[in-house]
């Protein structure tokens, strides 16, 4: 265990795994939510959902770890924000597949696509230490084992075999391509978690790369703009 994850522990070990009545009154909101976006969970995986509500909500104002307040809005602003990716994602690439979240922070879609997937393969990187501490814990904790945190500068990425490269309001299209260009493997893609459509954004896109699709969300209980941006390689053009 690294020194930033040892600040972790809790009364039931590392994090702590009992959630308390605020997040077991969320099942309903979550079986719910999860019926809106046509995903079918068992109990086990409704119920690593719901710690780790439990956990963001109880760490998450310690360290920084988000912005987000209330279990309630965890529920809506984070999980199934990130679940109403879910689907799209098998669409795109199957049930199987070596994805990299970039500067996932708490573990945001990481955590969710792992649960939710467990066939998949899930990096989650981020520059913030203890942040990545809070999901490797988070990862063992809930016996995640496809699911792994690495603290590094995307410009420090040394694998090549991700099927797809995912960021939740991380940066620019630009930034964001450029930054993981090297993480993709051949034939692999992109994709941006944004809320307005980037239309500025796509507009300026790097040479020798193409928006597929943008894909337009409705998340239970979010009111707010959501879409998905498919970013590729153009295979007519060659990039730099």
């Amino acid at each position: 265990m690294t020194e930033e994850s040892s600040v972790f522990r809790g009364p039931q070990g590392p994090l702590g795994l009992l959630h308390s009545q605020d997040v077991e009154s969320l099942r309903p909101a979550l079986r719910s939510g999860l019926k809106e976006l046509r995903l079918s969970m068992s109990d086990q995986q409704i119920e690593l959902i719901l710690r780790y509500v439990g956990l963001l909500n109880k760490w998450g104002g310690v360290y920084n770890l988000t912005a987000i307040k209330g279990s309630d809005q965890i529920l809506v602003q984070h999980v199934l924000d990130c679940l109403s990716i879910v689907n799209p994602l098998k669409d795109r690439i199957g049930s199987a597949a070596h994805i990299l979240d970039v500067g996932s922070g708490a573990g945001l879609p990481a955590v969710m696509i792992a649960i939710a997937c467990p066939s998949m393969q899930v990096v989650a990187l981020d520059a913030v230490a203890k942040k990545m501490a809070f999901v490797q814990q988070t990862a063992l904790q809930l016996g995640l084992k496809n699911l792994v945190a690495k603290h590094a500068r995307i410009e420090n990425i040394e694998s090549n075999d991700f099927d797809l490269v995912v960021s939740r309001a991380f940066a620019s299209l630009t930034d964001f391509i450029e930054g993981t260009k090297g993480a993709l493997k051949e034939g692999g893609i992109w994709l941006a978690m944004k809320g307005r459509v980037p239309s500025d954004e796509i507009e300026v896109l790097p040479k020798g790369f193409v928006v597929r699709e943008v894909e337009t969300l409705l998340v239970p209980g979010m009111f707010a703009e959501r879409c998905l941006v498919w970013i590729a390689r153009n295979p007519d053009v060659k990039s730099g």
